[in-house]
């Protein structure tokens, strides 16, 4: 688990940093994030609990407990990765874990927009790609520079030609996926509407 927690704000373009490798398909909800931790007041200690239950049957060998993998931030998985019950706890446990992106072979629709609603971008590459880059980062750490403008992802010998949905590449460079942000950007629209509410216009004379 990194050990100083920044949440994503305003427009995405680059994203670096190390990548941890997870192997597995269907990797579900209940997996990344136990259901007895959904009665949380918050999110914010939720990363400490990041597949607490696989962690704890491989007993300090699973990738998020290996020393090699710590402050990584570019997480590798195979397909259909977040599948199951479309809890929003799960990508937020990630990120609160310290991940920043997902690269995988396919991910749940649910799960995938979870993701972009918390400002994680979630790429595509085909499954020999994918394991191609498991398999390297089983060997050596791979550290990769993500350009999310150009969807490339490069390192010092590898070079990978992203997909990722327009609408969401959009949201990322404009800066949208962050509502907060975007709701105090028009903070001047908002009020003037209110303004142009009669209704609003008629509580407020009472």
């Amino acid at each position: 688990m990194n050990s100083e927690f920044l949440s994503p704000i305003g427009k995405i373009t680059q994203i670096n940093g190390k990548c941890i490798s997870l192997v597995g398909n269907d990797i579900d909800t209940d997996r990344i994030i136990p259901a007895r931790f959904l009665k949380c007041v918050s999110f914010d200690s939720l990363g400490k609990s990041v597949f607490e239950d696989d962690r704890e049957t491989l007993k300090g060998r699973h990738p998020f407990d290996l020393e090699k993998n710590k402050n990584a931030s570019i997480l590798i998985v195979n397909s259909n990765f977040g599948c199951g019950s479309s809890r929003e706890h799960a990508p937020q446990a990630l990120m609160r874990w310290g991940i920043k992106a997902i690269i995988g072979e396919s991910f749940a629709e649910i799960f995938y927009s979870n993701c972009i609603a918390i400002g994680i971008p979630c790429f595509t590459l085909p499954t020999k790609s994918i394991q191609d880059i498991q398999k390297y980062n089983d060997k050596k750490s791979l550290f990769l520079e993500i350009d999310l403008k150009k969807s490339l992802a490069k390192a010092e010998d590898l070079n990978f030609q992203l997909d990722i949905k327009e609408s969401s590449k959009k949201m990322f460079l404009s800066g949208e996926w962050d509502a907060t942000s975007t709701l105090l950007e028009n903070e001047n629209l908002i009020e003037k509407k209110i303004n142009d509410l009669p209704y609003l216009k008629f509580g407020a004379d009472l």
